[in-house]
């Protein structure tokens, strides 16, 4: 497999006692139907926020109430700017790999179910490693095995590492959005613009039961979801128990002049700027052709569907991270000059398709990366606040995990225990253990 670039309420329980099993969302009492749903309060509109609040509504359908909570717009952040690549078996002899394949063959199954090939640019690829050293004089050799549109001179001579039964992909803030606008349309899932302020635990009732906004307004919940990306552990209700880091990735995104000539083949390189130079990693996803009428949640409008066309026929480039601090805002996230720079010029080395003034310029971009300090994304009821879940730190599989995550943990939320792919290894209890509490 090859390498990828890329405030609460005052918590006054003792450490120690702080693990407990994981049980389903209390139901609660009232008249009528909508009183007895059990409420839930998503905290984050990223594809993670979003395939939960997706499975919560369709698997819940008729118990649950979803109302999803949105800082800024619905994946404006990694979610909206990542690469969208999905793989079956990379993750294999990892404790990502049963989340990887169910999550895998829930994105088609979605795809199926939305018209993701319409909708959100979802399709198979051939994946492809590529060495390219600049400036070697190696050529391209004229070597058959690469695609016409591959003709920088830098280009070696490639190695399949994914078949289109193995690999594939989507247009990340597209799938969000659709996903997301789908749960809204079809299941009442609500979406609210605001800031997550605090999430106050009813420790007389066991379970979270507001959730703050900075604006000052609460949103009473029986079960609250925190995916707020790297933002999550910003909360002492997380930040107590672990930490989850921001990677600065960078990217670009450009649309060649002649769109169709681009095959459907992602490109993971070994780039060395001068013979004997350190090698990069970056990544080439193009992307297809045409334009795909999509309906979206629109901040700052709650609940309000809009219809625009987007036009894909783009290749995203990315790479070159770093481990950063995320503004409190991510409207406020930009590309570092340099990176972007060495992004172009890697473009230009793999195809004359994609060099400066042949390409039109898309975007220019960085997000954040949202990373644990083992590598494993958290996922699961927090150890001494009961039916309050996070879901996050997903690194660089956060696209390919999202379905798997949120039908996983809808399950967890409503019937106790999951079914689509056992949670413990991703358990936020796993942090006390290692400090030795059980």
């Amino acid at each position: 497999m090859p390498s990828l670039s890329w405030c609460c309420g005052p918590f006054r329980h003792s450490i120690a006692a702080m693990a407990t099993k994981p049980s389903a969302a209390p139901s609660p009492s009232g008249a009528g139907d909508e009183a007895r749903r059990i409420r839930v309060v998503v905290c984050g509109g990223g594809v993670i926020g979003a395939c939960t609040a997706y499975f919560l509504a369709t698997k819940g359908a008729g118990r649950v109430s979803v109302t999803v909570v949105e800082k800024s717009a619905i994946a404006c952040a990694a979610s909206g700017k990542a690469g969208g690549f999905l793989a079956l078996d990379w993750c294999d002899g990892t404790p990502l790999e049963d989340l990887a394949r169910a999550s895998f063959r829930l994105h088609r199954y979605l795809s199926d179910l939305l018209d993701g090939s319409q909708t959100y640019g979802y399709r198979s690829l051939t994946t492809l490693s590529l060495p390219v050293v600049a400036a070697s004089g190696a050529g391209r050799s004229g070597s058959s095995a690469l695609p016409a549109w591959i003709d920088g001179a830098a280009a070696a001579r490639p190695r399949t590492i994914g078949t289109p039964e193995t690999t594939a992909q989507v247009h990340p803030q597209l799938f969000t959005r659709t996903l997301l606008s789908a749960a809204v349309a079809n299941h009442g899932v609500k979406v609210i613009i605001g800031d997550v302020h605090s999430v106050e635990i009813a420790t007389k009732k066991g379970y979270a039961a507001d959730v703050g906004l900075r604006d000052g307004t609460v949103q009473p919940a029986d079960a609250v979801v925190l995916a707020l990306g790297p933002w999550t552990s910003r909360l002492p209700l997380v930040s107590s128990i672990f930490n989850i880091s921001g990677l600065k990735a960078h990217s670009i995104v450009l649309r060649p002049p002649e769109s169709a000539a681009i095959t459907a083949h992602a490109l993971f390189l070994s780039y060395q700027p001068a013979p004997g130079a350190k090698a990069m990693d970056p990544e080439v996803f193009p992307r297809p052709t045409g334009n795909l009428p999509v309906i979206f949640l629109k901040s700052p409008i709650p609940e309000t569907l809009m219809m625009e066309s987007f036009e894909i026929g783009e290749v995203y480039i990315c790479g070159l991270s770093k481990e950063a601090t995320p503004p409190d805002d991510p409207e406020e996230i930009a590309g570092e000059s340099d990176s972007i720079a060495m992004l172009h010029k890697i473009a230009g080395a793999v195809s004359s398709h994609l060099k400066t003034g042949a390409a039109e310029l898309v975007a220019e971009q960085a997000c954040f990366l949202p990373c644990t300090d083992d590598g494993q994304p958290v996922i699961g009821e927090i150890p001494g606040a009961k039916n309050c879940y996070v879901a996050a730190g997903h690194s660089c599989w956060g696209i390919l995990n999202g379905p798997a995550t949120g039908a996983a943990l809808a399950e967890l939320i409503l019937d106790g225990r999951s079914t689509t792919v056992s949670l413990e290894p991703f358990s936020p209890a796993r942090f006390l253990r290692r400090r030795g509490f059980s």
